[in-house]
């Protein structure tokens, strides 16, 4: 029976957003769990901000360390974590009051479960309901599905060896969601709006360009590529889909100039695509 939920918050210039998030982690109508809120060498008063809320309730802890990016924030902080489960959440969004208690009513009722999340709602700059597509591992292969606050249990995070450093960028939710699903995890989405992503001008993922984008794909593509075989078929497999495709479209389009040649000599006296000798 899973009993605590360890909530991280890894923050870096996000202090003006804090209190919100923190704030919607004490209205939880599930009372076991702890929050860990990471400062991850943040340079405004992140510290100021964690520590007013480590003395209002003593579920909140927190934890200082030298500037490592989001990865390193998350894996620090579920490191030191009590809980058996985990649920990251970022500093400047927020969880309904009901998410702790129905996500951990799911993992008790099926222990098989790997992650557990649930609807969700954008405010900020944009407002209104965040559809996500369904999940399968075909479309996770395709684009993430799962926003970072997702639940799981910490033993699976100790097998996959947590948060990748090396997704620099961002997309290290879709990356950690692949490691824990790939080899036949099972996923639950609760029919509740439990978690409110912040839209804001600026952002970690509105940054990614080119360059960003192409490291991110090449390195998801070498560290999991047999996920990506899996649902795609081998790269030779592919080639030869695609030569396929080709000579079929050349087929076709063949096949298109001799019926248009036939309409125009018998209704025309002449073809488009070739010489009439009538």
């Amino acid at each position: 029976m899973y009993k605590k939920v360890s909530i991280i918050v890894p923050c870096y210039k996000q202090a003006q957003f804090l209190d919100e998030a923190l704030t919607s982690v004490l209205e939880q109508t599930y009372s076991g769990w702890e929050c860990i809120i990471v400062d991850d060498g943040s340079p405004d008063d992140t510290e100021d901000v964690a520590l007013k809320w480590c003395n209002k309730d003593s579920r909140f802890k927190y934890l200082k360390k030298e500037n490592g990016g989001l990865c390193s924030a998350r894996n620090a902080g579920i490191d030191i974590a009590d809980g058996e489960l985990i649920l990251p959440l970022d500093a400047d969004d927020r969880i309904g009051r009901r998410y702790l208690e129905l996500a951990t009513e799911a993992f008790n009722e099926d222990n098989s479960l790997t992650v557990v999340y649930c609807k969700a709602e954008k405010f900020g700059d944009e407002t209104g309901l965040w559809d996500l597509p369904e999940f399968s591992l075909f479309n996770l292969s395709r684009n993430n599905l799962i926003f970072p606050s997702g639940m799981y249990k910490k033993t699976d995070w100790k097998i996959i060896g947590g948060y990748d450093p090396k997704m620099i960028y961002g997309w290290e939710d879709w990356e950690i969601w692949i490691a824990l699903l790939k080899n036949g995890g099972r996923v639950k989405q609760l029919d509740e709006v439990g978690f409110y992503y912040r839209i804001k001008s600026v952002s970690m993922l509105k940054s990614i360009d080119k360059y960003k984008g192409d490291y991110l794909l090449d390195y998801l593509s070498i560290k999991h590529a047999d996920f990506f075989v899996k649902q795609y078929g081998s790269f030779k497999a592919m080639e030869h889909q695609l030569i396929a495709l080709e000579r079929k479209n050349e087929e076709n389009l063949k096949s298109e100039k001799f019926v248009i040649d036939v309409f125009c000599k018998r209704f025309f006296g002449f073809t488009i695509f070739g010489k009439y000798k009538g």
